[in-house]
């Protein structure tokens, strides 16, 4: 795989990073480098480690994934921006988003499940280490990025519409679930 392609490949993979922290991004009231970062680092940990882990196992996966991947990015996706939904909706002031550890791990395994089936392909389609170590580091490095720029991007927004961008956002993630669906 070339450059340019492990580039195209790894921006796709990481658009629902940049959904899921965009929308998390409206309810933040206060963001730090050091926060930003720690999210963006385990963001692109879990993407690229899936990636890594279906690669290096796509052969024993492959029937499993491709029949419940869908699934599992639905569900989780759904209770992420479910329950953004349901407190932007009550107006609550402690918002269940990427704060928090938990939240991140759920977020952040929610939007790499493909990341999981594309490291398979990649493996089943005989990719050595050489061909696979590009996409690898492009996944990392644009999925950081893309988590940096859609948390300081999504409160921009939310400083401005508060409530009601949170709202957007639960539907917007709730929107991406059902999509996978389909």
């Amino acid at each position: 795989m070339g450059i340019w392609e492990a580039i195209l490949l790894a921006a796709s993979l990481c658009a629902d990073c940049l959904a899921v922290s965009l929308c998390s991004g409206v309810t933040l009231r206060s963001v730090r480098w050091r926060e930003i970062l720690g999210v963006a680092f385990a963001f692109a940990v879990i993407q690229a480690g899936l990636l890594l882990i279906g690669w290096a196992f796509g052969y024993l996966f492959v029937g499993l994934v491709e029949k419940i991947s869908h699934v599992i990015a639905f569900l989780l996706l759904l209770y992420v921006g479910g329950s953004m939904l349901i407190e932007g909706i009550r107006g609550e002031e402690e918002i269940r988003d990427l704060n928090g550890w938990r939240n991140v791990l759920l977020g952040g395994l929610a939007t790499s499940i493909d990341a999981l089936a594309v490291g398979i392909s990649q493996s089943m389609s005989g990719t050595d280490w050489s061909g696979f170590l590009p996409l690898l580091v492009a996944v990392f490095a644009i999925t950081a990025l893309s988590v940096v720029i859609g948390l300081r991007s999504g409160r921009a927004i939310g400083s401005r519409f508060g409530r009601w961008a949170e709202i957007f956002g639960g539907l917007v993630l709730i929107g991406i679930g059902v999509s996978v669906l389909v």
